[in-house]
């Protein structure tokens, strides 16, 4: 089987553990947890809410970013840094739209109340999937900060292996603000992280860096 096919195969696998994982938390996981960070006001914590806003800020900027790569193109080959970052940007912009995507077909209510009196778990029990809703009440899942994060981190895991430790300490403490802060469902962040992560290695793949050295200049 080629590259592709292996790569195919694990992602069906993949979709396969995360639909389990996300059916075990919707049923056992999700609501606790949400009731637990309400009760003990874990969104007042203010350093969980400031590791929720690099995600948004980083795909805001991506269009200059790619401006600015391919200018610098021009003027010859790219180093491999700027071919990951070029990647990893791309793969951020193409997964949120994904998200938007999935986010209606799904139509998941949110933990929290949070804007324009959305129904949610905490604010008047509302709690479930009502798919084919295009509606941003209903789109807490799968979770955008999530994909926004693995689809960009992922990227540089699977092409620059000397900095996967990075990776893991500055996106595992932002996934976990998201569920802290109310903001979504540990199920919602478990299917966000897989979307983005899946997409990440497609981009990686069509890229053709997932074999360029890690110390590449």
């Amino acid at each position: 089987m080629n590259k592709y096919g292996k790569l195919l195969r694990r992602s069906l696998t993949g979709l396969l553990v995360c639909l389990a994982a996300v059916l075990v938390c919707y049923l056992w996981i999700d609501r606790p947890v949400a009731f637990f960070a309400y009760r003990h006001h874990l969104n007042e914590v203010r350093i969980f809410r400031w590791l929720t806003y690099p995600p948004p800020q980083v795909q805001t900027w991506s269009p200059l970013i790619l401006t600015v790569i391919a200018i610098r193109r021009a003027r010859g080959p790219l180093a491999h840094w700027r071919k990951v970052l070029l990647v990893a940007c791309v793969s951020l912009i193409v997964t949120d739209q994904f998200r938007v995507c999935l986010g209606d077909i799904c139509g998941r209510y949110w933990p929290e109340t949070w804007f324009h009196g959305n129904p949610s778990l905490i604010g008047n029990g509302t709690y479930g999937f009502h798919p084919f809703q295009d509606d941003d009440e209903v789109g807490s899942f799968p979770s955008g900060h999530a994909t926004r994060i693995l689809s960009f981190v992922t990227v540089w895991w699977l092409t620059t292996p000397r900095s996967r430790h990075i990776g893991a300490v500055i996106s595992i403490p932002m996934l976990m603000s998201l569920v802290l802060m109310d903001y979504h469902f540990v199920g919602d962040v478990i299917a966000g992280a897989f979307v983005g992560a899946i997409i990440a290695a497609y981009a990686v793949h069509l890229a053709k860096l997932q074999n360029a050295p890690a110390d590449a200049r």
